[in-house]
C-alpha cells in the first residue's frame, strides 16, 4: 500500500459511499485510477465496505465473550463461532486456547446462554466469561476508527466528503422524515428515534452487507424498487441511525502485524474521559466501556512489538485514572464484523 491507497481508505472511512470521482479528487488522481485502486484493494481481500444494522434496531445488545477452550479443540470451536450470524468480531489470542468474540443478543437473553447455544461442542470449553458492552466511544467517524495506516485528509477534502457522508446519531433531528413507498405508505420512526426496519428492507440490507458501495441502480434491481425509492430509504435508515457502514481492513496485510486488546480497570469518575481520549488515538480501532472487573476494552493495532510498547508507555501511560490492566495479543483473526477472515483475506460468509 502507498500513500494514495491510504488516502482512499481514509476517505472511505469519512464517506463510505463516496463516488470514485470524489475519491479521485481527494487522492489527486483520476476517477478511473481511483476505481482501479479501490477494486484492487477489495479483490485482494485487504478491505471491504459493508452495511451494518445497529443492534439496537433489532432490540439487541452487544456482549464481549472470552472463551477458554482445550487447545486440541480450538479449530472446530473457532469455525463454529465465526459462522454464527449473532457473532461479530472474533479472534484467537496468544496462548492459542482463548477466543474473544462479540455477540449480539437481546438484553432479555443472557449473553452467556446465547453463547452456549452457539457452541458446537461444550466439551471443548473450559471457561466462559461474558461482559455487557455499556458504551462504545468514537470520534464522530461513521466507519472503522483505526487510522494508523496514514493517508491524512485536508480540510478541503473533508468538506468535500462530508456532504456525502451518512448522518450519524448526532443529527437525529432530521431523522423524522417519512419514507413514502410507491404505494403511498409511509414508514415511521421507532419511539427512540431510530428508523424502523420492515420485511421489505431485507433484500436491501442483505445486498449492503455484501457490498456497502453498491450503486442505487443495482440496489433497485435487486430489491425490485425504483432508484428514487432506494435513495429515499437509504437516507431514512442512515439519518435515523439504523444503518451504518464499516470499512473492514486487515492491518496485517498493510504491515501492521501486532494487534492487541487492552483490558483496563479505570476509576468510574475517569471512565468517560479516558475512553474518549483513547478513542482519538490513531492506533486504536475500538474502545468500549464494559461490565466486569476490567471496565474498559481497547483494541489496538501497531506495526510491531516496539511500536506497541511505545504506545503503552506514552499514550496509555498519559491517561490518568487507569488503576490496572492486562493485555491479550491477537494471534489470528476469525471474523471482522460482517466478514470471515480466511487465509489472510476478508470474504463474505456463506
Amino acid at each position: 500500500m502507498d500513500d494514495t491507497d491510504g488516502t482512499i481508505l481514509r476517505a472511505l472511512q469519512v464517506s463510505p459511499r463516496a463516488s470514485f470521482r470524489q475519491l479521485g479528487e481527494v487522492a489527486g488522481i483520476s476517477e478511473q485510477t481511483a476505481a482501479r485502486r479501490y477494486q484492487a484493494l477489495r479483490r485482494s481481500g485487504v478491505m471491504r465496505v459493508v452495511g451494518i444494522i445497529r443492534p439496537a434496531v433489532r432490540g439487541q445488545s452487544e456482549w464481549v465473550a472470552r472463551v477458554r477452550c482445550r487447545p486440541d479443540r480450538l479449530e472446530p470451536l473457532a469455525a463454529s463461532l465465526a459462522r454464527r450470524r449473532e457473532v461479530g468480531f472474533a479472534y484467537v489470542v496468544s496462548g492459542g486456547a482463548e477466543i474473544v468474540c462479540v455477540i449480539r443478543a437481546p438484553m432479555g437473553a443472557l449473553g452467556h446462554d446465547v453463547l452456549l447455544n452457539a457452541l458446537s461442542t461444550r466439551a471443548a470449553v473450559i471457561d466462559v466469561r461474558v461482559d455487557l458492552v455499556l458504551h462504545a466511544f468514537d470520534v464522530g467517524m461513521p466507519a472503522s476508527r483505526w487510522t494508523g495506516f496514514g493517508g491524512g485528509l485536508t480540510a478541503e477534502s473533508l468538506a468535500l466528503l462530508a456532504s456525502h457522508a451518512p448522518v450519524e446519531d448526532a443529527a437525529l433531528e432530521d431523522a423524522v422524515e417519512e419514507d413514502a413507498d410507491s404505494d403511498g405508505t409511509a414508514r415511521d420512526q421507532q419511539p427512540s428515534g431510530i428508523a424502523r426496519l420492515t420485511d421489505d428492507d431485507a433484500p436491501l440490507i442483505d445486498a449492503l452487507t455484501q457490498d456497502g458501495r453498491l450503486p442505487h441502480r443495482e440496489l433497485a434491481r435487486i430489491c425490485g424498487w425504483t432508484v428514487g425509492r432506494v435513495r429515499r430509504r437509504l437516507r431514512t435508515l442512515e439519518r435515523g441511525g439504523a444503518l451504518r457502514y464499516d470499512v473492514e481492513i486487515l492491518p496485517e496485510r498493510l504491515g501492521f502485524r501486532l494487534s492487541a486488546t487492552l483490558w483496563l480497570t479505570v476509576a468510574p469518575t475517569a471512565l468517560d474521559r479516558v475512553g474518549t481520549a483513547l478513542a482519538a488515538h490513531d492506533e486504536v480501532a475500538f474502545v468500549a466501556a464494559i461490565s466486569g472487573e476490567h471496565n474498559l476494552m481497547v483494541a489496538v493495532i501497531c506495526r510491531d512489538t516496539e511500536d506497541f510498547y511505545r504506545y503503552l508507555r506514552t499514550e496509555v501511560a498519559a491517561a490518568e485514572g487507569i488503576t490496572g490492566y492486562s493485555v491479550s495479543i491477537r494471534v489470528r483473526r476469525l471474523k471482522q464484523n460482517a466478514s470471515l477472515v480466511v487465509q489472510g483475506r476478508l470474504i463474505q460468509p456463506v
